[in-house]
């Protein structure tokens, strides 16, 4: 069983800064990519930020130069760094991972249960 669980949403006023985390634990056997989607009310998920087990980057254009992904290989985690924040940032912000678990031996998406972001003054 593979579980991402996500912590450090929360309220912050615009121009604030926050930090994601996201750990994946379980019959883990290797991991390809990991990253973060958000889902604002009444819209659809879209890609934030996502990044491979090499440390290639990937960033969606409205959070590019404002959110830095990294990963750690060793503990199986990825962060986000979300800095000027701004009110359209607010989403439920949910962890992915691209990985191969022993019990599949084939690569798969996995997803987190999400963490909400608010981004109000």
């Amino acid at each position: 069983q593979v579980q991402l669980v996500e912590s450090g949403g929360g309220l912050v006023q615009p121009g604030g800064s926050l930090r994601l985390s996201c750990a994946a634990s379980g019959a883990i056997f290797s991991i390809n990519a990991m990253g973060w989607y958000r889902q604002a009310p009444g819209k659809q998920r879209e890609l934030v930020a996502t990044i491979t087990s090499g440390g290639s980057t990937n960033y969606a254009g409205s959070v590019k130069g404002r959110f830095t992904i990294s990963i750690d290989n060793v503990k199986k985690t990825v962060d986000l760094q979300m800095n000027s924040l701004k009110p359209e940032d607010t989403a439920a912000y949910y962890c992915n991972a691209h990985l191969m678990s022993t019990a599949t031996m084939t690569y798969m998406d996995y997803w987190g249960k999400g963490t909400l972001v608010t981004v109000s003054s």
